[in-house]
């Protein structure tokens, strides 16, 4: 019998949760360590209509990238989130886990998938802090750098990044003719990272959730942002927790079944 826990442990080999930032709230959001778990759906935000996914699908357990909740509620409201989801988790005997910044440092997590998605090579951690628990491992990390094969324009790498991520729009700051060979990555709000990129040697900055004065700052120092948004850098968490967890689940002989919810779309309406 497959358990929450065994899901827990999986998930740990995938992405440990100890490299998770300090302020995040990564690993089991509600439900049972003992429930048992036959069926897996996967999401980026725990969401209702997630949980009415996993209701109708008859999961056991719900896992995403987002946490069901970063900070402390003051009171559980189970006409607005995220206490209707966790009536719905208790009401259903659904487990609720999340992946989040342990999967974006991760080796081979995040990062390093949305990375190889856009074509860049010899990748290397783009922002590293003190991780006590792994002081040797390079791997580790916020965000990646790498090159790309062939030098090219400002212009070019943004138009193959939309075409790689399917994306409608992104935001771009720079001269669209600027050589480009090495770009510096980070999945989700990279805005915190600006600096760290002005100080690099990459010449473009691709992330989400970049603030007007951190493009201006790009833009003074003769560098380049393509802002492919939150949502944008972050949906194709699903693909990879997917594939993840269905090899690491085949290798420890763990009969369950996963599936993907993929009717989530970027909050933000281009009008």
């Amino acid at each position: 019998m497959v358990r929450t826990k065994d899901i827990l442990e999986l998930i740990n080999l995938i992405a440990p949760f100890d490299i998770a930032e300090n302020w995040d709230n990564c690993g089991l959001q509600a439900g049972s360590l003992n429930q048992e778990v036959k069926k897996v759906i996967i999401g980026l935000d725990v969401s209702t209509p997630l949980m009415n996914a996993a209701k109708e699908n008859r999961c056991d357990l719900v896992l995403t990238h987002h946490p069901l909740m970063l900070r402390a509620e003051k009171s559980i409201d189970f006409n607005k989130m995220p206490g209707k989801a966790i009536e719905i988790a208790a009401r259903q005997r659904i487990s609720i886990i999340s992946a989040h910044t342990n999967l974006d440092k991760a080796h081979d997590g995040l990062n390093d998938y949305f990375a190889a998605k856009i074509g860049m090579q010899k990748l290397k951690v783009f922002y590293t802090e003190n991780l006590s628990s792994i002081p040797d491992d390079e791997t580790i990390g916020i965000g990646r750098v790498g090159s790309i094969e062939h030098k090219t324009s400002l212009r070019q790498v943004a138009e193959r990044i939309k075409d790689k991520l399917g994306l409608s729009h992104i935001r771009v700051t720079g001269d669209m003719d600027l050589p480009i060979r090495t770009i510096a990555v980070c999945t989700g709000s990279g805005g915190s990272l600006v600096d760290v990129f002005v100080r690099s040697n990459a010449d473009v900055y691709v992330t989400g959730d970049i603030k007007y004065h951190e493009a201006r700052l790009i833009e003074e120092n003769s560098k380049a942002l393509i802002d492919v948004g939150h949502f944008g850098s972050e949906y194709i968490a699903v693909d990879l927790l997917h594939d993840r967890l269905n090899q690491a689940a085949q290798k420890a002989r763990m009969n369950i079944e996963i599936i993907k919810f993929k009717k989530e779309k970027d909050p933000f309406i281009i009008v």
